[in-house]
């Protein structure tokens, strides 16, 4: 089990993609391919394992299938059109990130249908269990390496790229779910884990520690977005960065992993069509 550090635009701690066995998880954006390739030292993987489609998670799984083209690609079922045909993700992805869509991720290539396992939740493979934990994202999953405990979370787990620091709720745009992320935080504490990892970033064994501090993010984040000022927003997450007394780069690695300002605007997003439902 090796951690490969993706060094996004060359800073570190921002996002990782994990090696188990021969299972790579959450293989990043394009524009790290060199990197990941370098950390792979030519041990190259049967399986992409992906929790979720999001291009910080997902986006090089493409141009890994075209160098790589036996790789199978596990996903789960509400993703696995995306990754054959990337187009409406890269038009959402496109309207929230601009002219920076190349300078961040890179190129996004087409999976073939043929090398794309679709996923439900449920299944167990090869001594990894997975879920269906939506809530960061519809089609979310995450994975449980049994032989370690090892829960493998995306971003259903929080954000956490310092160990010193708090654990911050990652709520984008454009489906976040509360009430189903919750029950995925439930399910992940019915695995009894002996760590979290979370892809942004790192390995940690405080489970109940982490969660309690995602869960108190989560009901923070919602509470401060209902007062409707970015602003406000904004700078109530960084005084928490500062009262953590991190490094200037530890703080900044948090930025980059989970803009602020994408926080607010999805949970703002969830709040408003939740008011319209009802």
């Amino acid at each position: 089990m090796r951690l490969i550090d993706l060094f996004h635009l060359g800073r570190e701690r921002v996002i990782g993609s994990w090696l188990v066995g021969d299972v790579l998880i959450d293989p990043g954006p394009a524009s790290c391919i060199e990197t990941l390739l370098a950390g792979l030292d030519e041990q190259l993987p049967r399986v992409i394992a992906l929790t979720h489609i999001h291009l910080d998670h997902a986006g090089a799984t493409g141009v890994l299938l075209r160098r790589f083209p036996d790789i199978e690609v596990w996903v789960h079922e509400r993703g696995a059109r995306h990754l054959i045909d990337p187009s409406k993700l890269l038009a959402s992805a496109g309207r929230l990130y601009g002219e920076d869509m190349d300078r961040l991720w890179g190129e996004v290539a087409p999976v073939p249908a043929e090398r794309v396992r679709s996923l439900s939740g449920g299944e167990s493979i090869d001594g990894i269990r997975v879920a269906y934990t939506p809530g960061h994202a519809s089609h979310h999953v995450a994975y449980l390496h049994e032989p370690t405990g090892t829960a493998f979370c995306g971003d259903v787990a929080g954000v956490r790229t310092d160990p010193a620091g708090p654990v911050f709720a990652p709520t984008p745009p454009p489906d976040i779910d509360l009430p189903a992320w919750e029950q995925s935080l439930k399910l992940i504490e019915a695995w009894r884990p002996s760590a979290l990892v979370p892809t942004h970033f790192g390995r940690y064994e405080d489970v109940a520690e982490h969660l309690s501090g995602l869960r108190a993010s989560l009901a923070e984040t919602e509470r401060l977005v209902r007062d409707g000022d970015v602003d406000r927003f904004v700078a109530a997450e960084r005084e928490q960065l500062r009262a953590a007394e991190l490094a200037p780069e530890a703080a900044c690695a948090y930025e980059q992993a989970m803009p602020f300002d994408q926080a607010f605007s999805g949970m703002q997003r969830y709040l408003e069509k939740s008011a319209t439902a009802s």
